[in-house]
This record gives structure tokens, C-alpha cells and sequence, in this order.
């Protein structure tokens, strides 16, 4: 066999040929191929790119390579930052790039580099998901987006790049189901809404946190009365049951849906 390849088998019996190369001590698959000489020729590539810092980098990744744009990416990963990463990242000084192929590029804080360096992006009818446990997570959900949240009403990208997800960079305006902010003579008001058959207004609240337990109050109440809808109730963080209690007593719903639920 040529360096940097082995023979192996499918399962009809076929043969084909995988590439690999070691560096730093560190075993780096770069795919299969039908013939040897395809194979030997990766692991060539990979060599050259491996110690050549200066000719080869991410963005200047030739076509009819025949090395996949991810393993591209995985080899100059290693090779400047000295960190074997198997996910298309590449990590700088604050931050890391994870590449979706050459076109999707996108941006994360360094703290989460140990999550994504072991789960991978999937891309699938234009939504971002890892898996976890054999379920698919929406990659905006980790970042406190809900799956329903309209951009510009519900969060905001600070910068306008809605490829980076870092933390400074995504703005949650709306954190709670059925609240949505609004603004009444320059102020911001809460207004809670709820969905039976069509959406009925809860009430408008002056803070986040009561139009959140306004939601809560309603779905309860309709839930009680047979209407279930399957609401998911909002859990409001840094307040304790008493408090929680005493501002679901006090809360007033609107008439209209006092009727309804009557």
C-alpha cells in the first residue's frame, strides 16, 4: 500500500481505500476513496497542507480537492492552533468559526467551544440543529430563541449578523410564551396573549414578569375548563413561590377571555 492509506471492505465485498495521517500524535481520518492512488493523493494534500502555514488556508480551498471541505478546515485547525477539533472549527484568539460548508460561516464565544468541538451543526430545510441523545435541538433554542420567536420583535442580532451567536451579540426581547413588549408613549409595556382559536389578549402588564404569569394564569384557567392546547407554562427565574403566588392572585385577565373561559 501507498503511505497514508489502507485497504478495506464493504459489505458486498468491494474494496475501497481509506486516507489517513498522524500529527502531534494524533490519528486524522481523511475519508474514503474507490482507488488507492485517490487515497494516497489525500494524504498527500493533507501533508502539504499540514506544513506549508503559509500557501494553504481556510478560504483558499480548491475545488477539485480531494479532501472535503471539513476535513480542509479540521487539518488548518490543528495545524495553526495545535488543538485536533473532528468538527469544522477554527478557533481564534476570543472566539471560534464553525464552518456549515464554505458559504455558511458561523461565530461562537470560546466558552462554547467544548460543546460544539463534540456535537455537530446539522443544516436541514434552512434550521441549524445538533443532536443530543438521538434528538435534534434547535441551534437557536440554546441561545434562549424560542422555535416560534420573529426576528427584530421577539430577539435581535446587536450587530446585525445573524450568523453570530455570541452571547454580547443576541438580544432576547420577548423571554416568556405568549409576552410580547410593546411601547405606550415611549414606554415599554407587556402585552400577553393567548392562542384558543385564534389569539385572544390576556391583558397588558408593565412588567415582563406579570404578563409571564398572566400567560400561566390564563392557560391554567382554560386548561381547567377542558380547552386544553397543550400550553407550555413560563418559568420565571430568581423568583420564589411565595412571590410567584402572591402576583398570580393579584393578577387581573382581561373580560373578553373571563367570558370565554366562563
Amino acid at each position: 500500500m501507498l503511505p497514508g492509506v489502507y485497504k478495506s471492505s464493504k459489505k458486498c465485498g468491494e474494496p475501497y481505500y481509506r486516507a489517513s495521517i498522524t500529527y502531534l500524535g494524533k490519528h486524522i481520518s481523511l475519508g474514503s476513496y474507490s482507488t488507492e492512488l485517490k487515497a494516497h493523493k489525500a494524504y498527500k494534500m493533507a501533508d502539504r497542507i499540514l506544513y506549508n502555514s503559509s500557501k494553504y488556508t481556510v478560504n483558499n480551498y480548491p475545488s477539485s480537492c480531494l479532501l472535503t471541505f471539513h476535513k480542509w478546515v479540521v487539518l488548518i485547525n490543528v495545524r495553526d492552533n495545535k488543538i485536533y477539533i473532528k468538527n469544522p472549527i477554527y478557533i481564534k484568539k476570543r472566539f471560534f468559526l464553525y464552518y456549515i460548508d464554505r458559504s455558511i460561516v458561523l461565530k461562537f464565544d470560546v466558552e462554547d467551544l467544548f460543546y460544539f468541538a463534540r456535537h455537530k451543526i446539522l443544516k436541514r430545510g434552512g434550521h441549524l440543529f445538533t443532536s443530543e441523545y438521538g434528538m435534534q435541538i434547535n441551534l437557536m433554542s440554546r441561545y434562549g430563541i424560542k422555535n416560534y420567536a420573529i426576528p427584530g420583535r421577539d430577539f435581535n442580532f446587536v450587530n446585525g449578523d445573524d450568523r453570530d451567536f455570541r452571547y454580547s451579540n443576541i438580544e432576547i426581547i420577548n423571554r416568556y410564551n405568549g409576552v410580547t413588549r410593546c411601547f405606550k408613549k415611549g414606554l415599554p409595556i407587556y402585552q400577553a396573549k393567548i392562542h384558543i382559536n385564534g389569539d385572544y389578549i390576556i391583558g397588558r402588564y408593565t412588567t415582563e414578569e406579570e404578563a409571564a404569569i398572566a400567560y400561566n394564569k390564563a392557560a391554567n384557567l382554560l386548561n381547567d375548563k377542558g380547552l386544553n392546547k397543550n400550553y407550555s407554562q413560563n418559568y420565571i427565574d430568581g423568583m420564589d413561590e411565595i412571590a410567584y403566588a402572591s402576583m398570580y392572585q393579584r393578577i387581573r385577565i382581561s373580560k373578553k377571555l373571563r367570558e370565554i373561559i366562563v
